[in-house]
């Protein structure tokens, strides 16, 4: 992280600075591009913090550039108020998945950031942006994390799709909430949310398994559950009524079931008797 002392600069000083760090960079790599197709992670941020410092000289941030390594974000502040966030990649694209959108340990006093991304395949390239401008999605790992696109056209990030600032999306107290609501509302028939059941904060198994390998209780369980919650398995003659249980066995409790079919088709169907004592066919499953 970079920090800086001086009475604060402007965004356009800020944004002066980080256009000679990338011209800098892109220099350094154009005459030693075997150095830079070694580095990465913590070693690259100090490479964005040496070139920071030279940048900086004869500017209001000198002699006020700092890096802070580990879990705090950004990997570098200027002039207590601006931050660099430093990212890069081994492949020949401009694409890598960023931060989690929580933001728990972002420096409180930072109020604008860029993000520094460093291409480390040839030809080697940097390119810093406004860091809410070159976030393009959200992807799952252990956590909602931004998906980050350096090349992104103006008005295609995340927040223009939700109609949310960056801003306003990450001082909410749950805004992975917000995410969730969102992906929701762009899925299509088939389609769920693995990791977000119908309430957001359903816990989604860590580990999946076979429909084969349960016990016979087990498999009892989940069938009764899904009457409950899936009528249409059973009542409807849809060629889709069992794509939401097919989703929600794999999705809410770990379970793949490649033949749910079978599991209430089985047996075919039986005259039966009903509590007002007619007769009527009903699939057997019932019996």
């Amino acid at each position: 992280m970079i920090v800086a002392e001086n009475p604060k600069p402007t965004l356009r000083e800020f944004k002066e600075l980080m256009k000679r760090i990338d011209e800098v960079l892109n220099h350094s790599a154009l005459s030693n591009a075997s150095y830079f197709l070694t580095r990465g992670g913590t070693e690259l941020e100090k490479d964005v913090r040496d070139a920071a410092i030279e940048c900086a000289k004869n500017t209001k941030f000198e002699g006020s550039i700092q890096l802070v390594s580990g879990a705090t974000f950004p990997d570098i502040v200027a002039a207590k108020y601006y931050g660099i966030e430093v990212k890069s990649t081994t492949s020949n694209h401009w694409k890598t998945i960023g931060n989690s959108i929580l933001e728990t340990t972002r420096k409180s006093d930072i109020e604008r950031m860029f993000l520094t991304f460093g291409k480390l395949s040839n030809p080697i390239g940097f390119v810093s942006r406004p860091y809410e401008e070159c976030l393009s999605g959200i992807a799952v790992t252990h956590y909602p994390r931004y998906q980050i696109d350096m090349s992104l056209e103006k008005g295609d990030t995340i927040f223009d799709k939700m109609g949310i600032s960056y801003d306003e999306l990450r001082s909410m107290n749950n805004p992975v909430k917000s995410v969730a609501h969102y992906y929701k509302s762009q899925l299509k028939q088939g389609e769920s949310l693995w990791w977000a059941g119908e309430q957001i904060e359903t816990v989604v198994p860590v580990t999946v398994k076979l429909w084969k390998t349960l016990s016979a209780r087990e498999k009892d369980e989940l069938e009764a559950a899904i009457y409950v919650y899936f009528p249409e398995t059973i009542l409807s003659n849809s060629s889709h009524k069992y794509d939401r249980a097919t989703l929600w066995l794999a999705t809410q409790r770990g379970v793949i079931n490649a033949n749910v079919r079978d599991s209430f088709s089985a047996g075919g169907r039986r005259i039966m008797k009903t509590i007002d004592c007619r007769y009527v066919e009903m699939p057997a499953i019932f019996n």
